[in-house]
């Protein structure tokens, strides 16, 4: 799966907030990092707030959300190269160093940047994959990522000098090649409604963590 970085400009504001979580959720639901979703969106809503606090309702941000290795990584630009970001031991009293301390929590590492013209504060979640274009699942979906990627070569004008498939394409893949299997079963005279319901049993079974 090819996971392309994306940035979005925005003006830091409270009622932003919630619109950048929704916007993370949709764009880590596509590249199938659902485990790390509640912590990205946590990190995005506590940097931002960051900004908001110490640097000025107003300012112009920008969000940039990338895959480092097997990392994600959360980078929130700002103007100012002064107000930088710090670990505070916030009290349970103290209204002031909570943010920071929550993303230092929850992110893998996190640091700032000073550039000329801007700071860059960034978190990085660990994601469990085994490459930046890999995937969540195991062993059974590395296969069928080698699998599909070979399939859809061989069916699919234009995809042989490609080294990923898009999502959608990959779907379409994956029923082409359940229903070829499906016509390999019955060409060799099994059952093919056995065989789905036999797999489905265990998809189930170790989709809920069950031994079959």
């Amino acid at each position: 799966m090819s996971r392309k970085p994306w940035d979005l400009a925005f003006t830091a504001e409270p009622e932003e907030v919630a619109a950048l979580r929704r916007i993370m959720r949709l764009h880590l639901g596509v590249w199938g990092l659902h485990d790390v979703t509640d912590e990205a969106q946590l990190c995005v809503s506590e940097l931002v707030s960051n900004v908001i606090t110490h640097v000025g309702l107003g300012t112009p941000v920008t969000l940039a959300v990338s895959v480092r290795g097997t990392y994600l990584r959360i980078e929130v630009h700002d103007p100012d190269t002064r107000a930088l970001p710090t670990l505070l031991d916030a009290g349970s009293d103290s209204e002031g160093g909570r943010g920071m301390a929550l993303v230092d929590a929850i992110a893998d590492r996190w640091g700032v940047q000073p550039l000329a013209d801007r700071k860059v504060t960034w978190c990085e979640l660990a994601t469990g994959l085994s490459s930046a274009n890999g995937h969540c699942g195991g062993v059974r979906v590395t296969r069928v990522e080698s699998l599909l990627g070979l399939y859809g070569a061989a069916h699919l004008p234009g995809t042989a000098t490609r080294s990923t498939l898009s999502v959608a394409v990959a779907e379409e893949t994956a029923i082409d090649v359940i229903a070829d299997l499906l016509h390999w079963l019955r060409a060799h005279g099994c059952d093919p409604d056995e065989a789905l319901d036999r797999a489905q049993i265990h998809y189930e079974a170790e989709a809920s963590g069950v031994e079959t």
